[in-house]
């Protein structure tokens, strides 16, 4: 297939209701919680947008698509990115979100990843030169990468990441005033980074009741398992929760269950999170060490099929936790020590599969309306070039390679950049019209949201 044709979109004729893909999702998730989700999905076309991964995965497998595989992320937009510590406690940039894993068509995530630019672009009122240089920017960097990589060894190519803190170095051992001033920027992300830890959570989620921690209610965002459920439902949802902390252990290398080993279980809650992943069961853990000053937040969430897995293969892993697990543990160069699943639990009189992973652990994501052109740019640049490091870890990083073909980043575009580019503004029309279709259905009544929440 010729790459200009990556370049190519326009709805099918046979192309499913937007909206009706979208409800369809919410058939298994709490009722009470879906205008929530579709209250975020209505703040912006990038809301819908990272809220609709299931729209485009169903409009990707309409299109031309390559036989060239890999292990995907199925979300990779912008703000699916970003910062974490590694278990050597160095702040490393990666990819962060599995919940959509699935092998599949390598472009589709560059696809996904290059339509996110374009659509924060208009949203923050780029002009389209802008927004076509930060497009082709996030697509060179994915192209050259991943000819560089193509070139390395297996190990070499397994261990590269980005590691922010050495960025940091680098820059300041240039000494002008440009990296200087680079640098305190990257400094002060560092620092922001290091706050962002489960001593943080303790201060913001807890509060004192009766001389003990207990995470705060904070209806419906945040809802303790007193509040959430009640009486014997409430006491049989604690003994699952806990059965399948036990049972979670097992799913951990043995240094870590042993760390794990040293920490009691304290309080437990419901907790909303994201824009697409709203309804689905997202459960904190408050655990406590050596004493309450020694506290680890643990997150259990539900896990479904990927939205990919329909349009491109099954997924080999029976159980939805595992293929996120094993999804997230293939693309990162390091991950969560905590980061592991557990069998089908049956919560609320529903079996559901889960993982777990640290709530917090100098988690940093871009502050994506706040973003300058410029800005933008070199976060297309770090994005695109973490996206290629991801996929050569599971795909054929030379055949991948020898198709979009090598170049410098900032050297004239090639065929792949270009064919990026224009998909992003296509789609990202196509975006608007159903963000707009949202809204509408939301302004007559069709759709519930509650905004602002």
């Amino acid at each position: 297939m010729p790459r200009s044709a990556l370049g190519d979109f326009s709805p099918s004729s046979e192309r499913p209701d937007p909206l009706a893909l979208l409800t369809g999702q919410g058939a298994d998730r709490i009722p009470e919680l879906l205008p929530i989700r579709y209250g975020r999905m209505s703040a912006s076309p990038f809301s819908f947008y990272r809220g609709a991964a299931l729209v485009m995965a169903s409009d990707l497998s309409m299109t031309a698509r390559t036989s060239l595989h890999a292990q995907l992320c199925g979300d990779a937009h912008l703000s699916n990115f970003g910062a974490y510590a590694s278990p050597e406690r160095r702040l490393v940039f990666d990819v962060n979100d599995f919940d959509e894993t699935n092998p599949g068509p390598f472009e589709w995530d560059v696809k996904r990843l290059a339509t996110s630019f374009e659509v924060a672009g208009r949203q923050n009122g780029f002009s389209s030169s802008e927004r076509e240089r930060i497009v082709l920017t996030s697509a060179a960097a994915y192209r050259v990468t991943m000819a560089q990589l193509a070139g390395a060894g297996n190990l070499e190519n397994w261990y590269t990441h980005v590691d922010i803190e050495s960025i940091a170095d680098l820059l300041k051992q240039q000494g002008t005033r440009k990296s200087d001033k680079a640098a305190k920027k990257v400094d002060k992300a560092i620092a922001r980074a290091r706050q962002h830890d489960s001593l943080q959570a303790l201060d913001r989620l807890t509060h004192v009741v009766d001389g003990q921690r207990r995470i705060i209610s904070n209806p419906p965002l945040v809802v303790t398992l007193d509040d959430f459920l009640q009486g014997s439902a409430r006491d049989d949802a604690e003994k699952v929760i806990r059965a399948g902390l036990r049972d979670y252990r097992s799913s951990l290398q043995s240094e870590r269950r042993h760390l794990l080993s040293q920490f009691s279980l304290v309080d437990i809650a419901h907790k909303v999170v994201g824009v697409g992943s709203v309804g689905t069961r997202s459960w904190i853990l408050l655990l406590s060490g050596r004493d309450e000053n020694d506290p680890l937040f643990l997150q259990f969430k539900q896990a479904d099929r990927s939205v990919l897995e329909a349009f491109t293969e099954p997924s080999r892993y029976k159980n939805m936790g595992a293929r996120v697990v094993a999804g997230q543990r293939l693309m990162q160069s390091t991950s969560d020590i905590f980061l592991g699943w557990i069998a089908s639990t049956d919560l609320e009189g529903q079996a559901h599969d889960y993982y777990f992973r640290q709530l917090r652990d100098w988690k940093l994501s871009a502050e994506v309306e706040t973003m300058d052109a410029k800005a933008m740019l070199t976060y297309a640049k770090l994005c695109g070039a973490t996206l290629a490091r991801a996929h050569a870890r599971s795909g054929d990083r030379v055949a991948i390679a020898a198709y979009i073909g090598a170049g410098a980043v900032d050297s004239a575009p090639n065929r792949f950049d270009e064919a990026m580019s224009a998909f992003a503004v296509a789609y990202a029309d196509q975006n608007d019209r159903d963000y707009s279709a949202l809204t509408s259905a939301i302004a007559a009544g069709q759709v519930a949201a509650t905004a602002g929440v």
